[in-house]
């Protein structure tokens, strides 16, 4: 875990853009990231009661929602500006874009500042993974990936390599998606096979994992879809109105949650009653409550991404990308000699601008 600074340290803030995060990803191999970044996450739920947790800030509008992610512990704090817009493919713009900085909390310094859209999806498949290993049947080997969009290809790796799954059954109302989930995908030892509606890709598969984007009520999965033995990792409900499972998939199941507070609000759940039964996936990792009970019992796990996760993502970043040298050094807050005179940063900006240069007017 991030070793954290002396007090004396100056407070420079390590700035991981775009390619530097790729970079990280690229130099480590994708499969080692998600291993590492699991075994972070893993790490963090069984600190459970080390964390000062809240739901996320969320403001929502007609096209979409964008969230800020807070939390911490004795040492560090962590937050992530994420959000989540359906629509922005029709511009030419990724669905979600995010940012996280890790600060510590005896001075308050930022230590990171990371773009985390590529480790978001990362963070999100090894949280996948990590629920999966404790919920699904340990003989899964086929997997049904419902969306076949940005978030695809890491659920896939993830679930080959620390699940064993062999084939993925594919469908999405996006041909072209699919398409490119299958050119991905080659080359990467799994059988692909491409469906033609939800119900055929969800015949006969051990896992179900949902990955849709629309923000709506939705009822992709179906009760009469559901087998026996099932696990159904459900990812796309993840704001409130927007839903991925039928409410008597969730009565037939054994219902799992990051952030049961969180969860009420913006999964799967939201359609549920408040008395509707939950356990929390960190007392299944601590043994304080059962997982999967029997071979035929449905399980699922109503992820909707919880800021721990991203603590975690941003640990791994941070001293990843250290280890590799990799990132540059920023002055994100200002240096004075004397903490006290703030003042003292003016002298040493540029002179103003000329007299004639219209100054900027908000309002």
């Amino acid at each position: 875990m991030t070793q954290r600074p002396s007090p004396s340290a100056a407070i420079d803030t390590l700035y991981l853009g775009a390619t530097d995060v790729a970079r990280v990803v690229s130099q480590l191999g994708l499969p080692a990231c998600i291993a590492g970044m699991a075994d972070c996450i893993e790490a963090d739920f069984l600190r459970w009661n080390d964390f000062q947790k809240t739901p996320r800030v969320a403001s929502h509008s007609v096209d979409g929602v964008i969230e800020l992610m807070p939390v911490a512990d004795a040492d560090w704090y962590a937050f992530k500006y994420v959000n989540g817009h359906p629509k922005n493919t029709q511009r030419g713009v990724a669905t979600v874009m995010a940012f996280g900085v890790l600060a510590d909390v005896a001075t308050g310094a930022p230590r990171l500042l990371a773009e985390m859209t590529l480790a978001t999806a990362i963070r999100t498949a090894a949280t996948s993974a990590v629920a999966a290993r404790v919920l699904a049947r340990r003989n899964s080997r086929v997997m049904a990936l419902i969306g076949n969009g940005a978030q695809s290809e890491f659920q896939a790796i993830a679930f080959r390599d620390l699940l064993g799954i062999t084939t993925l059954r594919l469908f999405d109302v996006d041909a072209q998606a699919t398409a490119k989930l299958v050119r991905n995908l080659r080359g990467q030892r799994l059988d692909l096979h491409v469906c033609h509606s939800v119900a055929e890709a969800v015949r006969g598969a051990d896992i179900v994992t949902t990955l849709t984007a629309d923000k709506r009520n939705a009822t992709i999965v179906t009760p009469e879809m559901i087998e026996p033995g099932m696990h159904l990792n459900a990812v796309g409900g993840d704001c409130p109105g927007k839903t991925e499972l039928h409410a008597d998939v969730l009565r037939r199941a054994a219902v799992f949650v990051e952030y049961e507070p969180q969860t009420r609000i913006e999964g799967d759940l939201q359609q549920m009653p408040a008395d509707f039964p939950v356990t929390e996936l960190w007392r299944v990792l601590a043994l304080q409550a059962a997982g999967r009970t029997g071979v035929e019992q449905v399980t699922v796990f109503d992820s909707v991404g919880f800021a721990l996760e991203d603590h975690a993502a941003l640990h791994f970043l941070h001293d990843a990308a250290r280890a590799l040298g990799i990132g540059s050094t920023i002055e994100l807050v200002p240096h004075t000699r004397d903490p006290k005179d703030l003042f003292a940063t003016i002298a040493a900006t540029p002179a103003p601008a000329p007299l004639g240069v219209p100054l900027p007017v908000t309002g």
